[in-house]
Order: C-alpha cells, then sequence, then structure tokens
C-alpha cells in the first residue's frame, strides 16, 4: 500500500490499523505529530472491511461488522467525515408459528399500528404498552450515559445521580432476567429484548455481563438505533484512510509487530520491516495480543460464541406469515429466538453441544443501501443477508481446521433448516451460484475470526465488556491506560471500546495528547 516510512523514529506509532486506530492517527496528526501505523495484514480496515466474498459477483459485502451505532457524531463532525449511515424504517421481524398459523411480530422504529396490531395478536393487550414504556425509559439511560463517552470516565454516582430513575437499577445493578421476567410476559417478547444483551456475549440472562452487553447496544448518540453504513463499512475505513495519509500519517502494511519493550522514555517496536521508536504507543489490537508483545500474562476473557454467515441472493424469499418480504428483512430478522430458547442453546454450549434449535438474527443491507451492489445486480434485484447465529462458541469449533470446517457445516445446516421453517420459498433456491453451481453463501467461525483479523477466541469486543464508567474509588482516567507510561489500549478491549465506534481511538489520541502537553511544559 505505502512504502517504507523514511525515518524510524515518529511522536506515536499505532500497532494495528483497524477503524479505531485509524482515528486515533488523524486526531494525532491533526494536533501535529508524527504518526506511523503498522498493519499486519495488506490493507488497513481490521474487521471493517467491505470485501467482494463472491469473486463472480460485483458486490461488496460488510464481512465482519455490518452496523454501526455507537460512532458519535462527535467524531464525524470532529475530522470532517462524509461518511453517513441509513435509517433503516423497521426495527425488527419476528416470524412465529401460532397454533397452526404462521404470523409475523414487526417493530416499526416509529411505532405505528401496524406494530401494535403485530403485539395484539402475537403477545396480548397489554405488552406493547410495556414495550414502550420499557425502551422509553432504557433511553433515559442513553441520554445520559452517550455524551460521556468522548470524556473522562465518570463514577457510577455521578451516572446514577443524572439518571434518576428507578431504571438505573433495574438495568445496571440488578440481573437483566429480573426486569424481563417483570416487564414482560410474552416468552418471544423477552427473547427479542434479551438479543441485544447477548450479540457477541456468550452468557446467561441472569448474568451482569448481559447487562452491559445490553447497555451498549442501546447507548449510540444517546438514542441506540443501529443504521446501515451508507456504501458498507469500507466506506468508513476508505474515507479515515485516505484523511490520514492527507495529514501526514505513514501507514507500513505486511508489519506484524513482534515485540514492545521500553527503554527510558521510548518504546521500541519491533516487526520484519525494521524496528521504530516513539516516546507514546497506541494498541490497536486486542488486550490478550498485547500481552504477548510485551510478554506478559494475557488477561481471561470469555471466547467468542457467534457464527457469521454471508449471503448474496438472485431473491429475497418469500414468507409463510404473507409479511411482505421487504418489509420483513428490511430491519432485523430473528429467529427460534425465544427467551427460554436462548437458556436452552446456552445450556448446551456450554455443555460443548450444538445447539439443538440455534437462535439466529439477520438483516438484509441492501434494502436500505444498494449502492454495495452493481448497477446491474441491482436491475437483477439481488439482495445480500448477513446472518448471526448466537451460542456457537470457540470451543466447538476447536481441534483443528477439520473439525472447524465440520462444525460450520453443521451450523450452517442447521440453522438453514430452521429458517426454513418460516419461508415459502427456501433459502437455497434464492440464493446466488458461482459458475460451478456452488452456492453463495460464506460461514465464518469464532476461530476463522482469530485467524483473520486477530480476534482473541473470536470474541467480537476483544474481551469482557465492561460498564462505561469508574467505580467510585478508582481513580480518573480515559478507561486506555494500561499501567505502561507511553502505552494505552485503542481497540475494542479498551473500556467503553467494542462496536465500530471509533471511542476508544479518540479517548487514546486525547490521553497521549494530554500527556505529551504535559511533558512539553518542561
Amino acid at each position: 500500500m505505502s512504502s517504507k516510512p523514511s525515518e524510524k523514529q515518529y511522536d506515536a506509532i499505532i500497532v494495528g490499523g483497524g477503524h479505531n486506530g485509524l482515528v486515533a492517527a488523524n486526531y494525532l496528526s491533526r494536533a501535529g505529530l508524527k504518526v506511523l501505523i503498522l498493519e499486519k495484514n495488506e490493507d488497513v480496515g481490521g474487521a471493517t472491511v467491505s470485501q467482494r466474498v463472491f469473486p463472480e459477483y460485483d458486490a461488496k459485502l460488510s464481512r465482519y461488522s455490518y452496523l454501526v451505532a455507537l460512532l458519535p457524531d462527535q467524531i464525524i463532525n470532529d475530522l470532517g467525515l462524509t461518511f453517513t449511515t441509513l435509517r433503516r424504517p423497521v426495527s425488527s421481524f419476528t416470524p412465529v408459528k401460532r397454533d397452526g398459523k404462521d404470523l409475523g411480530l414487526l417493530i416499526d422504529h416509529d411505532p405505528t399500528t401496524r406494530t401494535e396490531r403485530a403485539f395484539r395478536e402475537i403477545a396480548g393487550e397489554k405488552e406493547f404498552a410495556a414495550w414502550q414504556s420499557f425502551y422509553s425509559d432504557v433511553r433515559q439511560i442513553a441520554e445520559v450515559i452517550a455524551p460521556t463517552m468522548l470524556e473522562k470516565l465518570p463514577t457510577r454516582t455521578e451516572l446514577s445521580a443524572k439518571v434518576n430513575h428507578p431504571i438505573w437499577e433495574a438495568i445496571l445493578e440488578e440481573p437483566l432476567s429480573k426486569v424481563l421476567e417483570s416487564t414482560f410476559t410474552n416468552d418471544l417478547v423477552r427473547g427479542i429484548v434479551l438479543t441485544d444483551g447477548l450479540v457477541g456475549t456468550f452468557a446467561r440472562a441472569d448474568e451482569m455481563l448481559a447487562n452491559i452487553c445490553f447497555l451498549y447496544h442501546l447507548i449510540g448518540n444517546g438514542t441506540g438505533e443501529w443504521r446501515v453504513p451508507r456504501g458498507g463499512m469500507g466506506g468508513l475505513v476508505a474515507e479515515l484512510k485516505n484523511l490520514a495519509i492527507k495529514n501526514g500519517v505513514e501507514i507500513l502494511t505486511d508489519s506484524p509487530v513482534h515485540t514492545l519493550t521500553r527503554e527510558s522514555t521510548i518504546w521500541e517496536v519491533s516487526t520484519p520491516s525494521g524496528t521504530f521508536h516513539a516516546p507514546y504507543v497506541l494498541a490497536n489490537c486486542a488486550p490478550q495480543v498485547l500481552s504477548m508483545l510485551l510478554s506478559e500474562d494475557q488477561p481471561e476473557s470469555r471466547e467468542g460464541s457467534q457464527t457469521k454467515i454471508n449471503m448474496l441472493l438472485a431473491r429475497l424469499p418469500r414468507l409463510k406469515s404473507g409479511d411482505d418480504p421487504t418489509s420483513a428483512f428490511a430491519g432485523t430478522f430473528h429467529f427460534d429466538e425465544g427467551y427460554k430458547e436462548f437458556a436452552m442453546a446456552f445450556a448446551e454450549a456450554s455443555a460443548g453441544q450444538i445447539p439443538t434449535k440455534i437462535p439466529a438474527e439477520m438483516y438484509c443491507h441492501t434494502l436500505t443501501d444498494s449502492s454495495i451492489l452493481s448497477p446491474e445486480l441491482v436491475a437483477k434485484g439481488f439482495h445480500t443477508l448477513t446472518l448471526f447465529a448466537f451460542h456457537t462458541p470457540a470451543s466447538l469449533f476447536a481441534g483443528g481446521q477439520a473439525k472447524n470446517k465440520e462444525t460450520k457445516s453443521e451450523i450452517l445446516r442447521r440453522v438453514l433448516v430452521q429458517l426454513n421453517e418460516y419461508l415459502l420459498d427456501p433459502i437455497e433456491e434464492c440464493l446466488a451460484k458461482n459458475s460451478d453451481g456452488s452456492l453463495c453463501i460464506e460461514v465464518r467461525s469464532p476461530i476463522d475470526l482469530e485467524e483473520e483479523i486477530s480476534l482473541p477466541s473470536g470474541n467480537i469486543f476483544h474481551r469482557d465488556l465492561t460498564f462505561p464508567f469508574r467505580e467510585d474509588d478508582e481513580p480518573s482516567g480515559w478507561g486506555v491506560e494500561t499501567g505502561h507510561p507511553g502505552l494505552y489500549l485503542c481497540g475494542a478491549g479498551a473500556r467503553r471500546g467494542g462496536g465500530v465506534s471509533g471511542i476508544p481511538g479518540h479517548n487514546a489520541a486525547v490521553a497521549v495528547l494530554e500527556a505529551h502537553s504535559s511533558l512539553s511544559k518542561y
């Protein structure tokens, strides 16, 4: 991509060229610092890339990460980005079989009479009111926490006082299961709400880890709305990369970092391309990877537990419920995600078994943004589908490539059988085909995610998420500090990391600029 840097002395070196590293590089370079990014792959982007997954078709899929909620508008404005996200008119659709009849719970982002009617038919008269009341309460937490994400970590007491509502205790002090079971009576509705507590998280509903995950999925920009990146996720990376180069950031690809050592006030960063030096290093890699570079013990974290399936369709399938596919697939399409089904799947996966019924959800990027397809594919009615299969932990795939392949094949088989229970047109008949007759579908396991983009055991958050505040007795900080002078986490493994947000990139950059300014005074 870019040539070797002309010098080996920098103000800041960033290990890893994911979107957070690029955000940090742009903030630092705009402040006048000389910045180098070292990326192990042949291009930057990490999990936020768009790729031509099926080479015979001009379709660029967001291969790993695919929706955006946590990226603050402030970062977009600070950096002058033109990157935009698009609203999905439909929040979710869930097909369900009831007394031999196929129905669908369609929930619009702005609740409509059809949403209320669907709730009444499937979940009873009171469940819609409970839904509206619950998310109205949650919004009060989001509106308080969202503005603090680009500030030093507030304390638990400070945020609790600002929220000043019983929902604080329900979401941040007690297991999520308690509020779900006391607020909702319908198993399906409980499960739909719970999904936000389990995406990327291998946990039960009564574990606080589910609360933390739920909170992150509901606080983005104060609304928690998950939106579609225009042009695919790679659009964000391309703009950040071009801006960084314009700002003088040097990017060296195919350059995995081998070791990090510190002498006096300078960090030495060793790569196959050479050795580089800087007073500040920002680690845009998982904490587990950083610990290996430092020759330290690795922090413990739960394994990744999602299998991702990317599909290219020649047409959308029709639904047995009779709902319009362009509405049903426009939001998040849940299936087999009942509250009890989640509990059963977790129990089976914890016992080392592929869940008998795998909870899953998917969405169609192209119903909101067709620009990731060529005009020819759009004219033919092609679409993409991205599917997330829950509670499929890395341990199920461990044991070599043969085991990984075998488990992926079985999970794919089960998920497609489950999905077809709700479709008039079997999904296999709707998939585009390659010239050799194979279907345009790929499966990425947690093991694949570790090998391809260095997610430890496929954990999409790098490690277990933590609440976006500090306890009252913890020292003040940005949540990016490592305990080593001049070394900061700027990836998803930082506090207030996780998801496509740029938040740890911003916060690490600000921490560096604070330290740099302080040292410059002497």
